[in-house]
Parts: structure tokens; C-alpha cells; sequence
């Protein structure tokens, strides 16, 4: 059985109020996190109206604030100190003054498109694992939905600017950051995530994937990705065609006629790919005689493997997700933005804990490090000093690579904000 992901060695929840003071003061990347939200100052009150709220000790829920600096945001969440970050929407006014707004008319108006993978969602077809719980085996499905939707996010709709970020536990989530995607109406973003979405039903529909003739280009894309982790995915790791129960279940997705048969000819052959050969070959006759579209065996991948989106994190401009870099409570994981680059190689269990972060930050400096700080004090100002002394404390942490791929991140927005900017000011000189 593989380590399951229910808490991690080093870290303890008792000790998280005595490590977020830490982690605030001298690890959050504040400064990335403003340059991110902030999106180049192209639209004024950008960062001002945008809402952000906070889960506090005992889970005392605090919605509805928001800053008017950078040095306002540090402060405030140096003081409070919270579990949870969530981010929503940028408003009409600014969320913390809602109060005094005149009813009506204080409404939310964008923010980034974004997407919440869940493993518990996945209950029904993984068998390793159940609940919160995750394992490296189960965790393809992850590299699944990410390969599938950061594909069609960009080559069918044509966004370019998507944040992946670990949610420090069970799953991933997904920032459209593009101008385009910010200033969607909530129908736009129910079309799009419609469009992304095949497993449909609860728990008691047995039959989860229904395709259908022709079978849309996208769905081809997706199949493509699904087939490529299937066998050592399902058949091997999850071995959907091993145990009877497992089987039962497979079959059961299988028109009836087939499914006889198929029962008879797992009598006498019990190696999962050999099985599965034998499903597709029942689906490859069973499509050259029947009237209309036979696709279960596709079914059958899609119903295990593919991606199974909350979509109503998706359909509202209102609706709060959990801040890139937030702390997960219970793992005490570090909400990281993920390298698509490195996808299959991704280890959940390998993202650092705010534990392991902070004892990083003790360990005394190599003396070579310590001159260059006795040279750095002497030449910079008390403000520059401090500011230059929090960036080099997370590049001495397992934090720092993590900071820099959501740089990368940035310096790619950055150049469509400086476009942006230089076409306002063109329009500007025009009059």
C-alpha cells in the first residue's frame, strides 16, 4: 500500500500559530503576490477594489477585505495572521467599505477564470485511496486533468496566461489570467466550463460518460491524453480488470449483449491488458455492425481518467478560491504554483511544509554568505536592507523554486501588461 497523504512527518498543526508569524514576516512572497494582482496598474483601482478573505484561528471567517498597498496587505496579514487566503472577485467598490455602498450597487465585476480539481471527486473510480486521502498512485489522475485542460484552455479558446497551483492537500486549481478571462460574464464561463465537462451525475448514475456521434474534435484531444496513462494507470496501478468487484464495475458500463461475452472470455484469460485488448476488440466489432456510434470502451477511459470539474467554482465572478501560497491547516503545505514543465515528475509529497520552511530559515549561513550580509548592511538603507533580507530568506528555502516559476509566470503577463500600456498611451496622444 503507498504512503497516503494524510499528514506529513515534520509537521505538527499545534505548531502552525507559532509558525505563521514567521512565514508572514519573512517568507510570503508579498511582493510577487501585489505584482500578480496588481496586473501591471493597467486598470485603476485593480488591486484596490479586489476582495480577499481570511480564515482565522477556530475558524473564525473573515470576508470582505481588501488593501490599498502592497505595505497595507503585508501589514494586515502580519497582524492577523491567517490559516486560509482566499482570493475573489474585483468589485465595483472596495470590498471593505460594502457596507456604506448603496444597496444594489456594490457588485462584482471580474476576476481571473479559474477551475478546482477535487481527488475526492474521484471516490467512485480510484481504489487506492478515499476521501481526503492521496497517494503517487492515485495522483495521475491530477497530471490527467491538467494535461487535458491547460491543452484546450489554450489551443480552443486561445488563453495564455494560466497559474496551476497544488492546493497543498487533494488537488489542484487553475487561474486563467488573461484579460480575456477576467472580464467574462458568468454565462461565458458556464459555456466554458460546460465545454470542459463529460463525467456527468452523482453517485447513483452508473454510467457517467455518454459519447456520441461524430465525436467532437476536443473529446479526440482528451482521449489522446487519457490513453496515453490509461494502462499503467488503470490497468496496472488501479487494476480496474483484476478483482471481481473492480470488474463488476467496468462491465457494468458495457451494453448488455457485450457484456456476456465478455464475461465469458475473462474466464479464461485474467492478465488485465490482455483483458482490456479483448474489450476493444468486442468494442471494434460491435461498432462495425451497429446503426449508430458503439463508443463504450472510450466510455469506459474517459469515465476513469477524466478530469472532474466543480464547475460552480467556475461559473461565478464571486465565487472565493484558496490563494496561491496560503498554508494548507491540516498538511501543512505551502499552496504552490506548479511547473507544467515538469508535470509527470510533480511529487505532492515532495512540496515543502511551513515546518520544514521555517527550520530552513534557522540554519546557520555558510560564513561566505554572512560577509556578504555585513557588507550588504553597511551599504544599503534600514527600508532597502530589510526588503533585500526577505528576499534572500526564501531563496534559502525549498520555497525558493517554487517563487521562481510563478516569476517566470509573471514576466510573461508583464510583457502583455507593457503592450497594453504603451497602446493607452498611444490612444492618449491621438487627441
Amino acid at each position: 500500500m503507498p504512503l497516503a497523504l494524510t499528514s506529513s512527518s515534520d509537521y505538527d498543526p499545534a505548531c502552525l500559530p507559532d509558525l505563521l508569524p514567521l512565514y508572514y514576516r519573512r517568507l510570503f512572497p508579498f511582493s510577487q503576490y501585489y505584482r500578480w494582482l496588481n496586473y501591471g496598474g493597467v486598470q485603476k483601482n485593480y488591486f484596490t477594489n479586489r476582495e480577499f478573505s481570511f480564515t482565522l484561528k477556530d475558524d473564525i471567517y473573515v470576508r470582505y477585505q481588501s488593501f490599498s498597498t502592497q505595505n497595507e496587505l503585508e501589514k494586515e496579514m502580519q497582524k492577523m495572521n491567517p490559516y486560509k487566503i482566499d482570493i475573489g472577485a474585483i468589485y465595483s467598490h472596495r470590498p471593505n467599505q460594502h457596507n456604506t455602498v448603496k444597496s444594489g450597487t456594490f457588485q462584482a465585476l471580474e476576476k481571473e477564470l479559474v477551475f478546482d480539481i477535487d481527488m475526492t471527486d474521484y471516490d467512485d473510480v480510484r481504489s487506492c485511496c478515499s476521501a481526503a486521502d492521496i497517494c503517487s498512485k492515485c495522483w495521475t489522475l491530477m497530471t490527467v486533468a491538467i494535461r487535458i485542460l491547460d491543452r484546450a484552455l489554450r489551443d480552443d479558446f486561445g488563453f495564455q496566461h494560466l497559474l496551476w497551483v497544488y492546493s497543498g492537500r487533494r488537488g489542484v486549481h487553475c487561474w486563467v489570467c488573461d484579460e480575456a478571462a477576467r472580464k467574462l460574464s458568468v454565462a461565458a464561463r458556464s459555456a466554458v466550463a460546460e465545454y470542459l465537462s463529460l463525467v456527468k451525475g452523482g453517485d447513483d448514475t452508473v454510467k457517467k460518460v455518454v459519447l456520441t456521434d461524430p465525436i467532437h474534435p476536443f473529446i479526440r484531444e482528451s482521449l489522446a491524453v487519457v490513453e496515453h496513462y490509461f494502462p499503467q494507470y488503470a490497468l496496472q496501478e488501479q487494476d480496474i480488470l483484476g478483482r471481481k468487484e473492480s470488474v463488476d464495475k467496468v462491465l457494468a458500463l458495457m451494453p448488455e449483449d457485450v457484456r456476456n461475452e465478455v464475461q465469458q472470455d475473462f474466464k479464461n484469460e485474467k492478465k488485465p491488458e490482455i483483458r482490456w485488448k479483448l474489450v476493444k476488440e468486442h468494442a471494434a466489432r460491435k461498432q462495425a455492425t451497429a446503426k449508430k456510434g458503439q463508443h463504450f470502451e472510450k466510455e469506459i477511459m474517459l469515465q476513469y481518467c477524466y478530469p472532474r470539474l466543480d464547475v460552480n467554482v467556475s461559473k461565478g465572478v464571486n465565487h472565493l478560491l484558496k490563494s496561491p501560497f496560503s498554508v494548507h491547516p491540516k498538511t501543512g503545505r505551502i499552496s504552490v504554483p506548479m511547473d507544467l514543465k515538469e508535470l509527470d515528475t510533480f511529487d505532492p509529497f515532495a512540496v515543502p511544509t511551513i515546518s520544514l520552511i521555517c527550520e530552513e530559515l534557522d540554519r546557520p549561513r555558510t560564513g561566505e554568505e554572512e560577509e556578504k550580509v555585513d557588507d550588504d548592511k553597511e551599504k544599503e538603507n534600514e527600508k532597502d536592507a530589510a526588503e533585500r533580507r526577505k528576499i534572500r530568506d526564501y531563496k534559502r528555502t525549498s520555497l525558493a523554486k517554487y517563487v521562481k516559476h510563478f516569476d517566470q509566470f509573471l514576466d510573461g503577463m508583464a510583457r502583455t501588461w507593457k503592450g497594453e500600456l504603451l497602446r493607452k498611451s498611444d490612444l492618449q496622444k491621438e487627441f
